[in-house]
Formats: C-alpha cells, structure tokens, sequence
C-alpha cells in the first residue's frame, strides 16, 4: 500500500478508512496492525451493510440480474418497511447472447424452464426473454445492462438466426460471424424491447477477459486477469445504433468501453442520434474499471465536454462488490469539481455560484434521477 503512490487503491482505501472507520492516518506497514483492529473493532460493533448504506446518504442501488432469476431477494426487500433504500433488479441477459460458449445450451434449457416456454427458435427466445423482461417490469426494472465485446452489426434474417440456433442447439459449434450475427439480431430486438419498455440501455465493453490461461485453470474466470481491448470498431456502433433509429426504436443508452482511446468516439457518435425525448438521451458512461482513476476520469468527462454536454452526464456508477466502495462517488466529485473549478479559474467559464451549483448536483445526482425517471426526489 505504502508504494502505491497515484494509484486509485491508495486514494479509494483512504477515503474509506476515514469515512466509515474515522482512521486519519496512512496505512502502511508501521500502521497496519492498528487499522486491522480498529476496522475490525467496528466492524463486529458498529456497521452492518444496512448501516454502510445508509451512512453513505444511499437512496437508491441497481443490483444486475439474470432473466432467470427469482428475484425473491427484491420482493422481500421491497416489502420491508425498516428500510427505505429502494433496491431495484437491473436486467442482464448476457448469458443468452454468448452463443459461442459451451454454457449456452444448458443455459436456454433453464430460461425454458422458468418463462414456461419451450425455446427451439429465434421467435421462441424472444418470446421467452420478452416474458421475463414482463415480470422484470413488475418488480421494478427500468435498466439493463450488457458486456460485450463490441458492439457488432452483422445483420442477418430471421431465418438465418433460427438455423444458427438449431445448430447450436444440436450440438454444433458455432464460430465467426454466425456468432455476430446472432448477437446483433438479439441486441436488435433487446433493445427495441427496452424502447417500448421505456427501459435504460447499457452497454459496457472494450474488455479481453481471462488472459492468463495458467490462472484460469487454477482459480477460474474474473479473477483479475483481464485487459483492456483495442478492437471496438466504431462503424459497427454506429450502424448498430443507425438500424434502430430508422424505425425510431433507440431507447435511453450508455455507452462505456473500457479503452480510454473510444473517449472521442463515443463522444462523435452518440452526438449523431440525439433527440428531445431525454435530456442527453444517449450518454458516454463514466470511466470504469481501468480508467476510474484520476486521469481516467479527468479524460473522460473532458472529452464529453469538448465532443456533446457536460451538463447533461449522469455522473459516476461503481460495481463494485463492496459496500464500502460509495466513497468511489466522493472521489469521483472531488474530481469533478476539480477539473471544473480549474476552468472557471482559467476563466473558461464564469464564476456563477447559481449556474455551478445547479451543474454539480445535477452531475452528482439530480441528471440520473431525472433521466432514468426514478421515483426520488431531486436535490434543490
């Protein structure tokens, strides 16, 4: 720790160490043995998850969701009048778009099971996924969310969707574009679906995942070996994008990719399919992962700046596992704030604590209540 000068883990740890646990020190290995039992002391006497949550002035948190799940976790957390934190499913179907896994056909067996619809075609999947997107909508889903590669466009009919399914539901491999094809007719009328749903898009990517081949085998998948991915061809966005916009189809969206090089790109191309349905309706999600660092995000939001909005971003998201990580959202504002109190120094815009302050807590949190239209108060 005590070497990990300019790196996130540094700040991030801090943040947490004096926001939750009131340590003012530096963690290092003269310290460390003193944090363990402070942290622990308070752990075992002090917070809980509930506690974490709503010291950190939480109002609302997406959980991800698969189709096939029950959701009971929800329901009951819904119901329970100690708590006022809405906790609300986000949907992601990402095990039904990776065709090319051996996962998959077990996978289209269980979605079978629980929508009560036996899936043997293009027309039965869609079926299948729209049935639980319907009891996603009852529990109060507004949101998906996706992990792709890229975004792909290979179009294709569905006739030839329904043959690659059979194939693959046969046993076949399935490789090269058959696999993009598939994806592009899923993502298709996914999002077509959210459109009509008034559900929110997400679309994160740009990731080459499980490197290390050793470490796989040894400890298994997402467990630290992945990087960042330089193949996220711009014009397949734009056509995916372009396709749904013909018939006016283009839902709520956010676009992330992990490679900081798309930050432009991303800026040029949602700037293409606007509209006045949402105050920036389509939106260059914050830096993630690999870049939601100080750089990462000091980039990110001046590339918004110069490219579309500023004004109109919804801010900061973490997904991260730990309910400690809400003071990632601090380090995020602290940033924020930075990058836009050295323009009004600079005297690229105006010292107007009335304009300012209604950009700040728009950014910070009044954009993303209004723009994903959750029931929550915004702040004056």
């Amino acid at each position: 720790m005590e070497i990990l000068l300019g790196n996130p883990l540094y700040h991030w740890s801090h943040l947490e160490l004096q926001r939750y646990f009131g340590y003012q020190g530096h963690l290092c290995a003269d310290t460390a043995e003193e944090v363990w039992n402070l942290c622990n002391e308070q752990l075992q006497n002090k917070w809980t998850v509930r506690s974490l949550i709503k010291a950190s002035n939480v109002t609302l948190i997406c959980t991800t969701d698969d189709p096939i799940d029950s959701l009971e976790w929800h329901q009951k957390i819904a119901a329970d009048d100690t708590f006022d934190v809405q906790v609300k499913p986000a949907w992601r179907p990402e095990k039904a778009t990776v065709i090319d896994r051996p996962t998959y056909n077990d996978y289209i067996a269980k979605l079978s099971s629980v929508s009560g619809i036996e899936i043997h075609d293009f027309a039965t999947l869609k079926a299948a996924l729209e049935k639980r997107m319907d009891y996603f909508t009852e529990n109060g889903c507004s949101v998906s969310d996706h992990s792709l590669d890229y975004i792909f466009y290979v179009p294709a009919s569905d006739e030839e969707i329904d043959a690659i399914i059979a194939r693959k539901l046969n046993g076949e491999d399935i490789v090269g574009t058959d696999v993009i094809k598939y994806k592009t007719a899923l993502m298709l009328f996914l999002a077509r679906q959210y459109h009509r749903r008034n559900w929110t898009m997400q679309i994160h990517y740009g990731c080459k995942r499980d490197n290390n081949a050793y470490m796989f085998e040894k400890i298994g998948a997402d467990t630290g070996f992945d990087c960042i991915d330089n193949h996220t061809p711009a014009a397949q966005t734009a056509d995916f994008l372009n396709a749904l916009s013909v018939t006016d189809e283009i839902p709520r969206t956010i676009l992330y990719s992990l490679n900081p090089n798309d930050d432009a790109v991303i800026g040029t191309i949602i700037g293409c399919f606007q509209d006045t349905t949402a105050a920036g309706k389509l939106q260059h999600g914050s830096a993630w992962w690999f870049n939601d660092h100080k750089v990462g995000m000091t980039n990110q939001m001046t590339s918004l700046a110069n490219l579309g909005c500023l004004g109109n971003f919804i801010g900061m998201l973490t997904d991260s596992r730990s309910f400690l990580s809400y003071t990632r959202h601090e380090y995020f504002r602290r940033i924020m704030c930075s990058l836009i109190g050295g323009w009004v120094e600079n005297g690229e815009y105006p010292n107007d604590q009335k304009a300012l302050e209604k950009i700040v807590k728009g950014i910070c949190y009044n954009n993303a209540v209004r723009y994903f239209g959750f029931d929550l108060k915004t702040v004056d």
